[in-house]
Parts: C-alpha cells; structure tokens; sequence
C-alpha cells in the first residue's frame, strides 16, 4: 500500500485543480489557434467534402480529438511531476553526457527540437524530461499512448507536456487530420517535442524498426509551403536511453516465450513501482548527432528520393544515429561472454573472453558508458555480482574460486542486455563469415570477377539480406566501407587481395571471434521457423500457427541442444524471420513454392554450419546435436 498511497500523494500534490478534471478550462495555446486558423478550417471543410458528411459534425469530431491529445505545460505540475520521476527513478542514479547537453542547449535556444529516443523501458519519459528540465531547457512535449493515460496520473501528465495519442487510427482520418494539424502548430510555436522511433518498448534490447507516424507528420510540415509563409523546420536530435539493468526485462521475456501482455492500469502502475525499490545501478542518457529535417529532405529530394521512401529514409538515419551514441555498457559486455560460453565461469574467464572486445572498442572508439574500464577486474566483478543479485546469474563458490553462470531460464534476460551492444559487433561477425566462405573455396573453383575478394563481399551482402530485418544497416557502400574496416582491424593493413591460405590465416589469428557469439542465437531461430515453414510443403500458412509450431519446436530442439542456447526460442526472433519469409514470398502457397522453402531451410542451416566453425577456430566448440536434414532435400 506504500506505493499506492506515494502514487496518490504526488498525483495530489501537483495537481492544482479539480482531480477528475481533464482539461484546462481555457484550450491549450496550439489548440486555440488551430480551430482559429484558416487553412485548418479549409482542412476540415475538405474532409467533411470528401467524406460525405455534415462539416458541422466533422468540425465537433476534430474538436473532441484535439482536446483530447492536447496538452500544456504548466510549472507548479511540472515540478511535481519531476519529483515524481525522481521517485520512480530510485533505482538508478541517471548520468547525463554533459557536454553533449550543454551543445544541445544552445540549438534549443533557436530551434524546435523534435527528439527521437529509443525505448527499453516505461522509465524513458521521465528520464528525458527529468534530464532536460534541470538543465533549463525549452518545455518539452512528449508524445505517449494513450493506453497510458490512466485516471489521475493522466490528468496531471497532461499538464506536463504528455501527449497522449491512440495507436490504430488507420479507420479514423479526422484523428489524424487532427494530429498532423497539431504537430504542425507546435513546431510552428517553435515547441520541443520527443516521440520513441520505435513506437514501443523493444522486447529484446536492441533497437526495434522505425515506425514513421509522428516522423510523417514532422516531415509534411517541414516540407509545407502556403499562404506565403516558409515552411518552419526543426532539429532532429537522436537520444539514447541505456541501463545498466531493468526490472521489468523479466516481464518482456515472458511474453517472448508467448506469454500475454500486462495491460497498463492502477495495479500494474503499482506493481512496477515497487519493483523500483531495489537498486540497479545506473541509467545513462546520450544525444546523437542532431540534423535538419528540412535540409535533409533537400538532400534526399534532390537524389530523387520523394514521399515514403523519404520519410523511410529519415527514420534509417535516427535509428543509425541512434546506435551509434548508443555507450557500451558493461552489464552488456559481461552478458555476451557468458552467453557465448553458456557455461559457469571464473572471473579471470570472463576477464580472459571481455580483454579482446574491449580492444575491439578502443579500436573502434565506441564509447563505454559511464568512462568504465571494461579490463578492470574490479568492475567486471562488481557487474558479475549486480547480476547475480537480481538473479540473471547464479554463483558457485563452494570450489576452490567462484563461478558464475546464467541462470535458468534467464537467457532471454541476458540476451537483452548483450543486445543493447549487438550493434557495433555484427558487422565485425559479417566479416568473419565472409572470410570463411574465402577460406572453404576448393581448388580451382570458378571465380566471379574480382576473385576470392569478391567471393568474400558476395558472402557479405548474401548475410547482409538474410539478417536486413533484424539489424539496421547501412547503405551498401558504407556497408563495404564499414568491412574493410574490420578487415583493416584483422590484417593490420589494406587488403586488396585474397586466397583461401591467406583467409583462414586472417580468420585463425582475428581477436576477437564474434560470429558465435552475435549471430548464432538469430540464425538458430530462423532455422527453426524455416523448418517449420519447409514441413508446410506447397500448402497455406497460417502465421499464429507457425509460430506456435516454431515455439514448441524451438523448445524441443533447445532440450536436445539443437540450438545453441535457449534464447533462441524467443516469439520475438520468430517474428523477424517471419518477416523475411514474408520478404522472400515464402507464405503463399503455390507450385514450387515448397521447393523454395526447403532452399530457405538449407540456407540457413548452411549459415548455422559456417558459425559454429567460428566458434572451434575461437576454441569455443558449441555441443550443438545439428538439425536432421530433411529427406525431402536430398535433391538440393
């Protein structure tokens, strides 16, 4: 009851008015002067024409969603709020990159700033806000769904700046006339707005695909032009949020084993505040490189590149910008050596598996969150202990030194904070395939042009689409620029020529080996969906019933160690391997498409093959019993 009484206590204390009481009696300043703006009214008197109905009943619609998403800011509420955030924040203690900040403060004095932060926990719209209202920033106002918008906490949210916005609004276009005419008018009024690119939560810790409905709108009014008037323009500023560790990870695992979502209401906002009673460490917030939207629809405008695919563009460069502001943190790097090893370790092992990532990052200059000295022994195993505290490891010290391991069933938890560092290691574990395949050529095989270079950049790209739903990407070039980087790293040198001999000697002698353990977790579970999908023959798919199917499957094959680990049996990675069948037009049934389904299988299995080989040459041999070989692909 501590909490529920806290809860109220704060909502109380920063609520001047009247606690059932939505709105201001008086609109908020942007809803005041769209119902007084003539190119609005042209707006609504055009959809009521093409809608076939009454303006008047048109115009009450609009009205009510204005009303409804709108919000202000006001200072006693703000305050409140703020001390509510703090609250809601014990667990951590929050780091701000202050130099970045103090950058960004000064492009808030002359610009809007549209802020696109990443999402791994409800805990992200109090940082933000929290962080930018003690430095003094311009009042920011962020949008939430409107599934958050609970009694109470919404009324005072609303006066915070909180936007409240519903999901599905694909059957109603006067909400989302009334939203666009909304985000408009605030970048109009020069207003700091931030939004999650991702839509939602990430269940499994790295970024999830950009969503583009708040960005579209940004976009249509940069790119406006009427009544004479230059279109306004804003400064879009990725912000990365990151933490040492969440409580409620352990919630989104299980609905990646297919578990049904908590609903958000009084219980569940009671239930998660008190598991903020227990210390994780610490929340680190980073700003990305900012950039003009309007100036890069120029830029992409002027490469042909117009509506959608523009839009689509924009989004890319977030979630890249994102990525890369994104710390190291060591909760990440301690995670990957014992997934990797799946087995318990000493610390000197962990330290002995961390020493050549964490030269890999200095060689990189990725940046570790919190400056840590991810070689430090002290750190490493403060980390091991945080972890074993909150039950994401377990610890054995009846031996002659202590060994720690992941826990049962605590996989798919340890997967999600590896995952929040997967992006600065695939490229590298790309490379590494791409040097295998080199390596395996046999003697006097055929050549494309360009030699066993080009074999290696073919393998590259091949893996680069197998895994485009899964990670973000660069362009192609950037792509080829970002390998021989790594090849660079591995070789000391440019490389502008290859044999097999010279291939595996690179690949034999490369520190760190990264492909077992980045991407075996992702290709075993699209395997898993690809065999599911090879048994459906030519025949219909029914997608619920294939990822149940690949979810008990999956979990057989994890008991008989036909995949490497059990984080592999993840609804999650299901879904984007899903998505690639999809992309592959491997769902329909037809003639033929059996075949083409059985090729996906052995592809994949083929990939699994090549990745446990990294893993030997790293002198980590996964135990790994391979999946039977269909008998239908004795052909392929």
């Amino acid at each position: 009851m501590a909490a529920v009484r806290r809860i109220r206590e704060l909502a109380r204390t920063t609520l001047p008015r009247a606690v059932g009481e939505r709105l201001p009696a008086a609109p908020p300043q942007e809803v005041g002067e769209l119902l007084g703006d003539e190119r609005f009214q042209r707006a609504v008197a055009d959809a009521a024409a093409e809608q076939g109905r009454d303006e008047a009943e048109v115009w009450s619609e609009v009205e009510g969603y204005l009303h409804e998403m709108s919000a202000a800011h006001d200072d006693r509420t703000a305050q409140g709020w703020a001390r509510m955030g703090d609250w809601f924040l014990r667990a951590y203690d929050v780091l701000v990159d202050e130099d970045d900040m103090q950058q960004l403060r000064k492009l808030d004095r002359s610009h809007s700033l549209a802020l696109a932060f990443s999402h791994r926990s409800y805990l992200d719209g109090m940082v933000i806000p929290n962080a930018l209202m003690a430095r003094r920033f311009s009042p920011t106002y962020t949008f939430g769904g409107a599934n958050l918008n609970l009694p109470l906490i919404g009324s005072v949210a609303s006066r915070t700046g909180l936007i409240f916005i519903r999901r599905a609004t694909q059957e109603i276009p006067v909400y989302r006339l009334a939203l666009r005419s909304y985000i408009r008018q605030m970048v109009t009024n020069k207003r700091n707005m931030a939004w999650s690119i991702e839509g939602g939560r990430t269940r499994t810790g790295k970024l999830r695909p950009p969503v583009h409905g708040i960005l579209k709108y940004l976009t249509d009014t940069v790119e406006s032009r009427g009544d004479g008037d230059e279109a306004p323009d804003v400064q879009v500023v990725p912000v990365s949020v990151v933490y040492d560790q969440l409580h409620e990870v352990s919630l989104m695992t299980e609905e990646a084993r297919g578990a049904s979502k908590t609903p958000e209401d009084w219980r569940w906002l009671v239930r998660f505040a008190r598991l903020q009673r227990n210390r994780l460490g610490r929340a680190y917030l980073t700003v990305g490189e900012p950039f003009s939207l309007r100036e890069r629809m120029d830029e992409l405008a002027a490469e042909g590149v117009t509506g959608h695919q523009a839009v689509e563009r924009v989004a890319l460069d977030i979630s890249h910008r994102l990525n890369r502001a994104t710390p190291v943190t060591t909760t990440a790097i301690v995670s990957l050596a014992l997934l990797g090893a799946d087995r318990a370790l000493t610390v000197d092992e962990v330290l002995d598996t961390v020493e050549p990532l964490a030269a890999y990052i200095d060689a990189r200059r990725w940046p570790v969150a919190g400056a840590a000295d991810l070689r430090d022994r002290s750190t490493i195993r403060r980390a091991l202990s945080e972890l074993t505290r909150s039950g994401v490891l377990t610890a054995y010290d009846g031996g002659t030194e202590p060994v720690w391991k992941i826990g049962d069933d605590q996989h798919l938890v340890a997967a999600f904070y590896r995952n929040t560092v997967i992006h600065i290691l695939v490229e590298r574990a790309i490379g590494e395939l791409a040097l295998l395949t080199v390596s395996e050529l046999e003697p006097g095989a055929e050549l494309p042009p360009g030699g066993e270079l080009q074999v290696g950049w073919e393998e590259a790209k091949r893996m680069r689409d197998l895994l485009k739903f899964e990670f973000f990407f660069p362009s192609r070039a950037e792509f080829e620029d970002d390998l021989r980087t790594e090849l660079r790293l591995m070789a000391g040198d440019e490389v502008t020529e290859m044999t097999p001999v010279r291939a595996r000697e690179l690949l034999v002698n490369a520190r760190p080996h990264l492909a077992h353990l980045v991407l075996r977790p992702f290709l075993d579970a699209y395997l898993v969906v690809a065999d599911r999908l090879a048994d459906r023959g030519d025949g219909p798919v029914d997608e619920d019933d294939l990822l149940a199917d690949s979810l008990a499957v999956g979990q057989q094959w994890a008991l008989q160690r036909r995949v490497a680990s059990a984080e592999s049996v993840s609804l999650e990675l299901f879904r984007t391997a899903l998505a690639l069948a999809r992309h592959k037009g491997l769902l329909e049934a037809g003639d033929g498409v059996g075949s083409a389904r059985e090729a996906f299988a052995a592809e994949l299995r083929d990939s699994v093959r090549r990745v446990g080989i990294i893993g030997e040459i790293a002198g980590e041999p996964v135990q790994v019993v391979p999946p039977p070989v269909r008998q239908s692909q004795d052909h392929l």
